[in-house]
Order: structure tokens, then C-alpha cells, then sequence
């Protein structure tokens, strides 16, 4: 362990008054060496404020009894897409919350909860039922998508739940986004690109539909679409441009799947919405004649 001023470096968030009484600080390397992230709990100056650390110094806060919950939860369970900037979620009975903390008032079961990375932390399926219960219907769905992506996590794990907790606020908007709900989005754009092809009357498309290669040596997994037929529509981030590396495999990628008779739509941020319509509504309708070409 690197050294300060003769004593050990505390490395990750830590309690102030229980460092100085253990003796592993000093006040006035309290002041110079480290910073404050909420109220008595500290963390080495320099350290990035990542969600994850932030968490665990809310955590901290409350004495080590509150639980981690809402998208803190589901960023700990693995979700991407969440924002380290986002205020720490904490099921904690406490109104005097510091800035850059939510609390709440709830009652857990003692089945909603467990220990992950040496914390109190909410469930898969307990994140799950609180995280589609709020924001707007896309960004739950979307939410809860990451969530199952991350995790595995089944839609009847969460309406288990959610049979347990009747009267609370957002059922309603649950029971819409479980309906909706997909693990098989890979992003919060796949899952904005689904919703919309069903909003504008298609059958809802089948997520990572997997495909071989011809010569039978790669194996892929295209975002969504109807196997039936072999129409696929695709959303290309930004790493799809700017790698090297990603850009020479997607054109492996594109002439391996057109060789296999596939349709394809893709689908980037700039695209407009009246423009992907149009492009998908052509590709069904050549789809259904049997002409094969990437779109």
C-alpha cells in the first residue's frame, strides 16, 4: 500500500470519524489528502466519482443499513447506459438527504434485497419492478431492457413482485412496459428503433436472431427483425464508424449476411424517423416479393 505522511492510503470511500478513531488518519490529512462526498465519508483526492463509488460512500452515509435501489441498483447489477452523474438511490428513512442523494421511505421484504460488492443493494427483480415503473413508457422500457440485458432477468420475476406491492403508484405503466419488454436490446437506440416499428403497425420483431456464416466459420446475432422474412433492421452506433477494428468486421459482417439472402435496414442516430419508415416499409414489401438485398 503506497504511503501519506507515514500512515496507509484509504484507497476507496471510508467513514472519517472511524478512520481517525482507528488511528488510520490524521485531521489534517482528512483536510489536505482527501475529499468530502457526503456528510463524515471521504475518499482520496483525485478519485473519480464514479457511480459505483459514489454508491458505495451513500451506502456509507447510512450507517451501512440503507439499500442501494433504482438505477444505482441496476448499474450494479450490470446495466450499462446509466449516468455516473445521476443522484445515488438509496431506500433509506431520512428527509435530511446531502445533495447528489435520493432517499426514500420504503418498506422492503427481506426477499427484495441482498449483499453485492459489500452492500445492501435491491434484487434483480425488486430494481426491475421500481425501475419500470417510472420516466416515460420509452425510457422504461428502455431502462428495464438494460437491465435484462445485463442480467437474464425473466418479466415474471418483476409482475412477482409487483403482485406483492398492489396499490402502489406506476402498476399500470409496469404491466405496459412488461408487455413491451425485450432483454435482447443491446442499447437504449435498439430499444427506441423496436418501439418504433411496432408504434408504425409491424409485428413486433424478433431481437438477436443468430446467423452463420456461409463458409460456416462466423457466427452473428442481427439487433431485430422477421426471420420468416429474412428481413432484418439494424441501428449502428457510433463505434461502428469511428473503430477500425469494428468498421473492418462490419464489412465482413455485411457481405456475409447479404450472401445469406438477407434484407437489411440499417439504422444510424442521424436518420430521420419518416426516412426509416420509408426505407423498412420498402425492404417488407421487397422482402415479401423474395428480392433479396441489403438496404
Amino acid at each position: 500500500m503506497k504511503t501519506l505522511q507515514g500512515r496507509g492510503v484509504l484507497n476507496g470511500p471510508f467513514i472519517g470519524s472511524e478512520a481517525l478513531a482507528n488511528g488510520l488518519v490524521r485531521k489534517h490529512q482528512l483536510r489536505s489528502a482527501y475529499r468530502v462526498v457526503f456528510p463524515d465519508v471521504y475518499v482520496l483526492g483525485g478519485t473519480e466519482p464514479t457511480l459505483e463509488v459514489r454508491a458505495r460512500a451513500a451506502w456509507l452515509w447510512s450507517h451501512r443499513e440503507g439499500v442501494i435501489a433504482g438505477l444505482t441498483a441496476s448499474a450494479l447489477h450490470g446495466a450499462r447506459w446509466i449516468d455516473d452523474t445521476l443522484p445515488i438511490e438509496l431506500v433509506w428513512a431520512n428527509a435530511r438527504r446531502p445533495p447528489g442523494l435520493h432517499t426514500y421511505d420504503r418498506r422492503l421484504r427481506g426477499d427484495e434485497y441482498r449483499g453485492l460488492a459489500g452492500m445492501w443493494v435491491t434484487t434483480v427483480a425488486r430494481t426491475g419492478f421500481d425501475v419500470a415503473r417510472r420516466s416515460g413508457l420509452g425510457d422504461a422500457v428502455a431502462r428495464l431492457d438494460a437491465l435484462g440485458n445485463a442480467t437474464g432477468l425473466r418479466a415474471d420475476r418483476v409482475l412477482a413482485v409487483a403482485r406483492r406491492h398492489r396499490g402502489v403508484r406506476g402498476l399500470r405503466q409496469l404491466e405496459a412496459v412488461e408487455d413491451l419488454y425485450d432483454a435482447g436490446a443491446a442499447s437504449p437506440r435498439e430499444t427506441w428503433l423496436r418501439l418504433f416499428l411496432m408504434r408504425k403497425g409491424f409485428p413486433r420483431p424478433q431481437t438477436q436472431i443468430p446467423s452463420v456464416s456461409p463458409d460456416g466459420q462466423r457466427r452473428y446475432y442481427l439487433d431485430m427483425g422477421w426471420p420468416e422474412l429474412m428481413l432484418a433492421v439494424e441501428y449502428d452506433g457510433e463505434q461502428h464508424r469511428v473503430d477500425p477494428e469494428q468498421y473492418a468486421y462490419d464489412i465482413r459482417r455485411s457481405e456475409d449476411i447479404q450472401e445469406l439472402g438477407w434484407n437489411r435496414v440499417r439504422v444510424a442516430k442521424k436518420h430521420r424517423e419518416n426516412d426509416v419508415l420509408a426505407r423498412v416499409e420498402r425492404a417488407w414489401a421487397a422482402s415479401l416479393q423474395g428480392d433479396r438485398r441489403i438496404s
